[in-house]
């Protein structure tokens, strides 16, 4: 990058950056303006706006408001009060949105649990967040029972829709709640430093842990994108992500409703219709992650992809490759790719469309930007440190963990953390590059390059990427050993190739007779379907668990190529419902993309 060059991007930079600061200049961490009080003002401003449109159905936004005030008005019934937490267990559809505004309009906390939940992870998420209360979308009771023998409390469940017991049915329970704006009394005494929400993170280390999204955080969110993005009341934005996330339900979603515009919720993510639901919503932005371009991509070509209205999108994790076929094919010339941490403070954002980016940071705004790479052991992820025992800042090019400064008095510098404090302590380092500093640890490896662009290159420690969805090794490895027949299970991804992230591949050690077909049936009742290792490699029974960890690596070179592999692979089938023998054949499907995983 040449002078004029690097001038020009400085000049898009600092221009995007005064924008985001200028939407977001009145959130601070004690203010009395809330995340419902904005919400409000827009239902009121924008009330014969549309503000979700779902399979054929339009909502404004006074539509949206008086069904949260309805949900807000019912909880209260039920005894909801301030900071009490209601758990929401649902699939994308309006009524995810409206629930959650209207708990958080009488002061409370609603928990987002991922959808594919059920047995020990979904009650570990009621109990930590002490849920008084659980929402449920459509048959999801049989998620709801097999989880009800870990749970700390007896907490009530609801069904909205379908596959509700008797007396257990909230859509007949609603019929005669009323749609008035509840009184703001319930939430007076808070300020934007309270929570809000619940989102949960894998982390690094065991079941799911509930990030503190406070007011604050929440607010910023919603309203970072939308001045990068320039949305105005006309944009439909297009979210296919889980609104039990945070890009989906809350950066997309703010994207849309901070500029009056419009969220086309979609169910799931489906490739083949894509485009043709774009063109019919009229859609002119959307929400992805790395996969959804690949998805697309992978597609053959077809002139919808060229008749829809779409501008720009935003999201994380597009790879370099896919990212060029995807403007050249679709004709979208602004990608916002970024990056951010549920629960972190390190956030960044590519605003010119350098391919590949997640960001940058000029020298001219270093300092309100606060992300630093710093040398760590690759290995083991240990910190490395100089001889005065400060952190070591990687030079341009050099992989290294990006870390945060944490400012309690700035909202963007602050950490939030987990529900459970004790979970936090690994998240915090400190004594930095000067004595008494603190900053965030992200476990994300990262480089920058001369220009100080930044790219994302992969997890450090215990987790990988699946599916859009971080995945611990520790709690799979623990689903796999609870089963008879398992004597020990190491659990790591793998590189697939034409897929982003790693697929789980867990190396065991057996009894004999093991029953692959029940052991299928195990994972699938204990883990979401993202976290279900794909590929099982047999060790040698005279292994011990120390040289099993010291193995690890060349575990993970060797993958699940048969002609590396000295011993028995096994490959997940769905339609067989077992892990089946891993052949040459099912391998080389796998690298051409016949067979999916």
């Amino acid at each position: 990058m040449n002078f004029v060059q690097r001038l020009k991007s400085d000049v898009t930079y600092v221009r995007g950056l005064l924008r985001i600061l200028n939407s977001t200049s009145d959130i601070t961490p004690d203010s009395s303006n809330l995340l419902p009080d904005d919400w409000e003002r827009l239902a009121d401003t924008y009330s014969e706006n549309v503000a979700i449109i779902f399979e054929g159905q339009s909502l404004t936004y006074r539509d949206v408001e008086l069904r949260a005030n309805v949900f807000a008005n019912w909880a209260k019934s039920q005894g909801i009060q301030k900071g009490d937490c209601v758990a929401l267990l649902m699939g994308n559809r309006p009524d995810f949105i409206a629930i959650w505004l209207g708990i958080v309009k009488l002061g409370a906390r609603c928990a987002l649990i991922n959808n594919q939940l059920a047995a020990t992870p979904l009650a570990h998420c009621l109990n930590i967040v002490d849920a008084k209360l659980l929402i449920m979308g459509d048959a999801r009771w049989d998620q709801y029972v097999s989880a009800k023998p870990h749970m700390n409390e007896d907490t009530p469940a609801w069904v909205l829709g379908k596959g509700a017991p008797e007396g257990r049915n909230l859509e007949d329970a609603l019929v005669q709640v009323s749609n008035a704006r509840p009184d703001k009394t319930p939430r007076s005494e808070l300020v934007a430093k309270d929570v809000a929400l619940y989102i949960f993170t894998s982390g690094t280390t065991g079941l799911p842990k509930a990030a503190r999204m406070t007011h604050a955080r929440c607010q910023t969110m919603m309203r970072s994108i939308m001045p990068a993005c320039k949305s105005v009341p006309e944009d439909r934005v297009m979210v296919s992500l889980p609104l039990y996330h945070a890009t989906g339900g809350l950066v997309a979603v703010g994207c849309a409703f901070m500029a009056g515009a419009a969220v086309v919720i979609e169910r799931k993510f489906s490739p083949s219709t894509f485009w043709e639901t774009a063109i019919e919503t009229g859609a002119t932005n959307f929400v992805y992650i790395g996969e959804m371009g690949r998805f697309l991509m992978n597609c053959a070509p077809k002139p919808q992809e060229r008749q829809h209205k779409i501008t720009r999108c935003f999201g994380n994790g597009l790879r370099a490759d896919v990212w060029r076929e995807l403007v050249a094919r679709t004709g979208i010339s602004r990608i916002y790719e970024f990056y951010g941490a549920t629960e972190g403070n390190v956030n960044l954002l590519n605003l010119d469309g350098k391919v590949g980016a997640i960001g940058r940071i000029p020298a001219l705004v270093r300092h309100r930007l606060p992300t630093r790479l710093i040398r760590v052991d690759s290995q083991s992820g240990d910190v490395l440190r100089d001889e005065d025992g400060f952190c070591i800042e990687t030079k341009p090019e050099e992989v290294g963990e990006a870390i945060g400064k944490i400012n309690p008095n700035d909202n963007r510098g602050r950490f939030e953390g987990y529900r459970d404090k004790s979970k936090n302590k690994n998240k915090i380092l400190t004594n930095v590059f000067e004595k008494g500093d603190a900053y965030f640890r992200t476990g994300d490896l990262m480089r920058r390059d001369k220009d100080q662009y930044f790219f994302f290159v992969d997890r450090l420690g215990d987790t990988y990427r699946w599916k859009a969805e971080n995945v611990s090794t520790n709690e799979v490895s623990e689903v796999l050993s609870a089963f008879d027949g398992v004597k020990l299970a190491n659990v790591y991804g793998v590189e697939v190739q034409g897929h982003e992230g790693r697929a789980g591949m867990a190396a065991i050690q057996i009894e004999e007779g093991l029953d692959f077909a029940a052991l299928w049936a195990h994972v699938k009742t204990q883990l979401p379907e993202f976290a279900r290792p794909v590929f099982l490699r047999l060790l040698d029974s005279g292994r011990t668990t120390e040289s099993f960890k010291f193995k690890k690596v060349e575990l993970v070179e060797e993958g699940f190529n048969p002609e590396k592999v000295d011993t028995e692979l096994y490959i997940s089938s769905k339609e067989l419902e077992t892990f089946e023998v891993l052949t040459p054949q099912i391998y080389a499907d796998v690298l051409s993309g016949k067979r999916r995983v």
